[in-house]
């Protein structure tokens, strides 16, 4: 959080030099009064500057990167560094670099996922309109792959036989993934059934 304290002769002065030096406006830091100005005995000896403190706000993005690195920390991820590696319109990308990358993915990047809806829930609570998407060591888009290539061996096999294949439960992301890569197949068609966190994409003959 950037801060920057600022003596002057009154108080305005003192936040404008602040807001200036971080190149903010008013509305986005917050001004403590760290010391009034006084003017002394008869206005000469003893005379003191205001003082002030201006502090940068924190964004809702900034607060939900405060809440994951604090979330990793407590689960023994000291090392863990949060980078916002990018930031669209509707979505908003979250890199985690980690020595025990595998103690933050989980089974099937079961652990991943529980940490991307805690924190989801902490931005969303705060104010944030995004999706969040959190990944580590690139592990989404190597499963991303990974699910694309089951799908289309699956829709051959399914092709060739005549019999459905039913994958594994998945997340609701991980289900898109593969309606997604199948949806242009020729031959076959998808669809899910099943409760969560159970519920599962089957691939049947069209």
């Amino acid at each position: 959080m950037k801060s920057v304290e600022k003596t002057a002769k009154s108080v305005r002065d003192g936040i404008e030099s602040g807001l200036a030096e971080l190149g903010l406006s008013l509305e986005q830091v917050e001004v403590i009064v760290l010391e009034e100005p006084t003017k002394g005995l008869f206005g000469l000896w003893g005379a003191k500057p205001a003082r002030v403190r201006v502090t940068k706000k924190s964004t809702v993005l900034e607060m939900a990167v405060v809440f994951l690195t604090t979330l990793l920390r407590h689960m023994g991820a000291d090392d863990a560094v949060c980078e916002v590696t990018r930031e669209g319109a509707d979505e908003v990308e979250i890199a985690i670099n980690a020595t025990n990358s595998g103690l933050l993915i989980g089974r099937r990047g079961q652990t991943l996922d529980a940490i991307q809806q805690l924190t989801a829930v902490i931005y969303t609570r705060s104010g944030g309109e995004k999706r969040l998407q959190i990944d580590v060591g690139q592990y989404r888009e190597r499963r991303k792959q990974s699910l694309i290539e089951l799908a289309k061996s699956l829709a051959e096999r399914v092709r060739r036989t005549g019999r459905k294949a039913v994958l594994e439960p998945m997340s609701a992301s991980e289900r898109r993934i593969v309606h997604v890569a199948l949806q242009d197949e020729v031959g076959v068609l998808t669809y899910s059934e099943g409760d969560e966190p159970y519920r599962k994409i089957i691939i049947a003959v069209r």
